[in-house]
């Protein structure tokens, strides 16, 4: 038993005495893949999504340095039919690159990893690398030898792959030396047959491109934009958090509020089945259940201080869209861009599909859209740009405070104003061209709204659908508010709207007051005008 060749169960046995939410059904996945040519699985998931976790998982299962069944038995990988024909019967070689990053101190990566695991190969196979011939590395000749004095094949389980990347941004020749290693390992078509049984690989990011090819492409991705048959695994479901809550005496409403909102798509939905999987931040809501409170557990780590980053260097109004996002709006992206490279980021496509890998945003493939998921996120998103240095953007968010202040106090003339400040900032678009475009200054404008408001567009209500509903939070003693917009039409008619086709009766069993706010631009005089009251 090594720290890298062949682990103990340590690690994974510490995890089980917790309170542990069994996702062992992803071993099951990935053991169905071992010995054939989908034996490579790359699984990227944000931080806080139990990526170690899982990794730690895999290695237990697997590795011929312990015995793992007291560990496994009763959990789901257990309920199949000869669920254990692979249970520690594999060599294993198991890598946290983080931790590799730190022990070589900016040096090669690939060096630090043979210094580190030739020893342990050595000790499983003397003799191991010495016999080294051609082009192929010491360790994969190491590699090769241990798995013909051993007879087992080896199951890699790489954690923290993308770390040469997030941690070493200014090192090219580390980072292609890195991406060599892997493919050395992994696209060698006699090395990756003869010595690979599977390998199991995981990190925030998907694997870097080169010319828009991935730099290891025999893997099979499942990335927080296509997790596929891997979505029950990204995070915890509902039925789980439900579980959870009611466990703990939790008020799951409150839960979905702070943790939900990564909806995945369901793989292959059977008709009749859900096509989205509500998906919880799994790291949050463990902490939520051990202080028995709800509120922010985002943890503190490089991620953020690049989101700021890539707000300040507001690529194509990217700051606008960050506001328009936690006020509710969705975003359209195109995620296909991105070179899974935090430092290759180039324009607001990038930004925004690394804000998803990140987990600051949830993608929708089938719209292509993405959204801030829930209010823990929307907060540390909000944190970000009331920190940016641009201060436009971290007007903007001042001066929303405000707005919401006034609209409270039904001052008309400051929330025109204020409006039109909006629409004159970088968070709202180019050019006036509809409603549809006022829509989304206001709602950029009222983006600090949603501390105490849901906001819903095109609320079914009355006759028709009111153009924006904010509805309060329970608990937040605030009114409704249903907000009418109108493009070169007075203000009265928007008032008048409302009334006739009675819209606040949808929201008469909020048992609220209900504020209705006319907002109109005209585009001759280049003016708005707002008038609010009492349903």
């Amino acid at each position: 038993m090594g720290r890298y060749v062949n682990p103990g169960n340590e690690g994974f046995g510490q995890v089980v005495k917790r309170k542990y939410v069994d996702k062992t059904g992803l071993i099951s996945l990935f053991d169905s893949t071992l010995e054939t040519s989908d034996k490579l699985v790359m699984v990227s998931r944000p931080r806080r999504f139990g990526k170690s976790y899982a990794a730690q998982s895999v290695s237990a299962f697997y590795s011929r340095g312990c015995d793992s069944r007291a560990l496994f038995e009763g959990l789901e990988v257990s309920r199949g039919e000869g669920w254990d024909e692979n249970l520690n019967k594999y060599n294993v070689l198991r890598l946290d690159m983080a931790d590799v990053m730190q022990s070589a101190e900016g040096a090669d990566v690939v060096a630090a990893v043979t210094e580190a695991v030739m020893p342990e190969l050595r000790e499983l196979c003397p003799g191991a690398g010495s016999r080294a011939v051609g082009p192929r590395s010491l360790l994969a000749s190491a590699l090769w030898d241990a798995v013909k004095g051993t007879g087992r094949k080896f199951v890699f389980v790489i954690d923290e792959w993308d770390a040469p990347y997030r941690l070493a941004q200014g090192s090219k020749a580390a980072q292609d030396a890195y991406a060599d290693w892997l493919r050395s390992l992994f696209k060698n078509a006699t090395l990756t047959a003869e010595v690979v049984a599977g390998a199991y690989m995981t990190g925030i990011l998907p694997i870097k491109k080169y010319a828009h090819q991935s730099a290891v492409s025999d893997f099979d991705e499942y990335t927080m934009v296509d997790p596929a048959q891997y979505v029950p695994f990204v995070g915890f479901t509902e039925a789980e958090v439900e579980g959870l809550c009611a466990e703990r005496g939790l008020d799951l409403a409150d839960v979905r509020r702070w943790y939900d909102g990564y909806d995945l798509p369901a793989f292959a939905p059977v008709p009749g089945d859900p096509e989205r999987v509500a998906i919880y931040a799994p790291y949050s809501v463990m902490r939520a259940c051990s202080r028995r409170r709800t509120g922010s557990y985002w943890p503190s780590t490089e991620t953020f201080e690049e989101l700021r980053r890539y707000i300040d260097m507001d690529f194509e109004g990217l700051q606008g869209d960050v506001l328009r996002a936690i006020g509710g709006e969705e975003l359209r992206v195109n995620t296909g861009k991105f070179n899974n490279d935090m430092a290759s980021v180039a324009g607001r496509d990038d930004a925004l599909t690394l804000l998803v890998h990140l987990g600051y945003l949830c993608y929708d493939r089938t719209t292509g859209r993405a959204r801030v998921p829930n209010e823990e996120v929307r907060g540390e998103l909000r944190n970000a740009v009331e920190e940016s240095r641009h201060q436009g953007v971290a007007r903007v968010m001042r001066d929303s405070i405000r707005l919401v202040e006034d609209v409270l106090a039904r001052d008309e003339g400051a929330v025109a104003a204020a409006i039109g400040r909006a629409h004159d900032a970088a968070c709202a678009p180019v050019h006036y061209n509809g409603e549809q475009a006022l829509r989304a200054v206001v709602k950029a404008a009222l983006v600090a709204a949603a501390d105490d408001w849901a906001c819903v567009d095109e609320l079914p209500s009355g006759k028709g659908y009111a153009d924006v509903a904010y509805l309060p939070r329970r608990g937040s003693g605030r009114p409704a508010l249903l907000v009418e917009l109108k493009w070169d039409r007075p203000v009265h008619a928007a008032i008048d709207q409302v009334l006739d086709r009675d819209y606040p009766q949808v929201l008469r069993d909020l048992d609220v007051p209900v504020l209705l706010v006319a907002v109109t631009y005209d585009s001759k005089t280049k003016e708005h005008t707002c008038r609010i009251m009492e349903a």
